[in-house]
């Protein structure tokens, strides 16, 4: 069993500011309801899953109705400082699921494919990949961000499984790749410029980033390939949010 932390503190923002007047993006309306709730309810029908930690703005996520097994924490002013409250809440080390608020299209079975494929690998940090064959076949039209490797061409997930202990030593670090996750160059930069040389070349491979990137923080890191694009479908361009509500409206 693993417990959850859905990261919900995130401010709307340029440019969905100019869509919704919901002043968190967790609370941004998809078919009547705040898009956190679908995360969480994701989550919460996943066997797997024991409780959720939602952390963010407490007054805001107080108004939405949440599973059962739900428990609200405040979350802090970066996205690293929030998991870091969270991972505090939590009151165990034992490797636990982080979640954004932002992937209302997240689905049971692709958090169960996703901590079966973990289950497999001993890391401190696991993180998915979407190919992008399988992001375009899913939602074609979609733009995301790809980085083109040796093995071909990929997208990130939003979805992590972390070792509580790792937390403290490797956050601004952390924070650094996290902030550049879907600027493949810069991150690239900060696992060296071998690496920035390859990856223009397109000859990167995933084990040499995964290898990498478990040295700069300190740890053992895992890459997952996931055939689950609802992973990488964060609500965060006008794009996005209109893919998600036309999905909920069409019942896709």
């Amino acid at each position: 069993m693993y417990d959850a932390i859905i990261l919900a503190g995130g401010e709307n923002n340029e440019p969905l500011v100019h869509y919704t007047s919901q002043p968190y993006e967790a609370m941004i309306d998809i078919s009547g309801k705040p898009m956190v709730e679908f995360v969480a309810r994701a989550l919460a029908a996943c066997p797997q899953i024991s409780r959720i930690f939602v952390a963010g703005p407490p007054e805001e996520l107080a108004k939405c109705s949440f599973p059962e097994q739900t428990v609200i924490v405040a979350g802090g002013r970066t996205i690293m400082d929030t998991i870091s409250l969270g991972m505090k809440a939590l009151e165990h080390e034992r490797l636990t699921l982080v979640v954004t608020a932002d992937i209302p299209l997240i689905t049971p079975a692709a958090i169960e494919d996703f901590l079966a494929q973990c289950a497999g690998v001993q890391a401190d940090l696991y993180y998915p990949i979407v190919a992008r064959s399988d992001h375009e076949r899913r939602f074609p039209g979609n733009q995301r961000t790809y980085a083109r490797l040796r093995e071909g061409t990929f997208t990130g997930g939003n979805i992590f499984l972390v070792n509580p202990r790792i937390v403290p030593h490797c956050m601004e670090v952390a924070e650094r790749i996290f902030a550049n996750r879907k600027n493949p160059f810069k991150l690239c930069c900060q696992l060296g410029w071998t690496f920035v040389v390859k990856f223009v070349l397109g000859i990167l491979k995933l084990n040499q980033v995964e290898k990498r990137a478990g040295e700069i923080l300190g740890i053992q890191g895992a890459v997952i390939r996931s055939q689950y694009a609802e992973l990488g479908i964060d609500v965060d361009k006008p794009s996005d949010l209109e893919l998600v509500r036309n999905c909920f409206s069409q019942g896709c």
